[in-house]
């Protein structure tokens, strides 16, 4: 018997597992508790309950304007993200090539290239290139570090996906853009929101290129990081927090609920018709 299936080794995964997920959860379980709490300042004991740092939060025009330059810049990354990441995801699979393993790699560099080494020298490259700093050269940054975690989605979609249909529509008379528009897109719908979402999710929270890169630009992290230093605003930004929190969760519990449903049909229409009883 082995020790994971055994009774004990199940009780403790399980309990490895509560403890994993209190570690993750408990901080921000605090930051929802703190917001309503009456004090500018997040300590126990609580000294009432209030939602004056969501009227306040909502009513600042700084603080409203950085979450519109994050929602701009992770809009405009992600696309960007995806649709690079979608033509080497292609040329990664359906193509066989020399050195591909090394292409491979170098595109998912940025996995495990420090932020800040990779922030500094999208800085010197900007410099030298005499590019302006601001909006341009962050969402240029953050396309450089969405495209390995599109790949990583779209890779393993695109390698379950019967290359035969694609060979199909060619016999039949299909060029590749039409092949890819009525067979490969469709099928890949599924893995290209989850990319553009994660790429969303990412940019949006992303501070460390946007600190190095941004100009006179201030995005939604910058801005959260600047107003640490201000006590009376802090609970702000508790408030803030809490609403993005819920609202990426709810985007993306949503997106994967809409993943496995558009897979399912998707998964209905191709499957093969039962054979007739002989």
């Amino acid at each position: 018997m082995e020790i994971a299936t055994s009774p004990n080794g199940t009780r403790l995964l399980k309990v490895w597992f509560v403890i994993l997920v209190v570690f993750l959860y408990a901080p921000l379980l605090l930051l929802l508790i703190f917001s309503f709490n009456d004090n500018n300042l997040p300590v126990f004991p609580l000294r009432g309950f209030t939602t004056d740092a969501y009227r306040q939060f909502a009513s600042n025009p700084e603080l409203k304007a950085s979450i519109l330059t994050s929602v701009k810049v992770a809009a405009l990354s992600s696309i960007g993200a995806v649709i690079l990441g979608t033509l080497a995801s292609i040329v990664l699979v359906r193509r066989d090539f020399f050195g591909r393993g090394g292409v491979s790699a170098l595109l998912l560099s940025p996995l495990v290239v420090p932020y800040i080494a990779l922030a500094i020298g999208l800085l010197v490259f900007f410099n030298e290139a005499s590019l302006p700093l601001g909006i341009k050269s962050i969402v240029m940054g953050h396309i450089v570090v969405s495209i390995p975690y599109a790949i990583l989605i779209l890779v393993p979609r695109l390698e379950r996906l019967d290359a035969r249909l694609e060979e199909a529509a060619r016999d039949l008379g299909a060029g590749a853009l039409q092949t890819f528009r009525l067979i490969t897109f469709p099928l890949l719908l599924p893995a290209l929101v989850s990319a553009y979402l994660v790429a969303f999710v990412l940019s949006f929270d992303e501070i460390v290129i946007a600190y190095f890169v941004n100009g006179q630009v201030t995005t939604f992290p910058l801005y959260l990081f600047s107003t640490l230093r201000f006590p009376t605003l802090l609970p702000q930004v508790l408030a803030v927090a809490c609403v993005v929190m819920a609202a990426s969760a709810f985007v993306l519990i949503g997106a994967e609920i809409a993943r496995r449903v558009i897979e399912r049909r998707l998964g209905t229409e191709l499957a093969e018709p039962a054979s007739e009883p002989a």
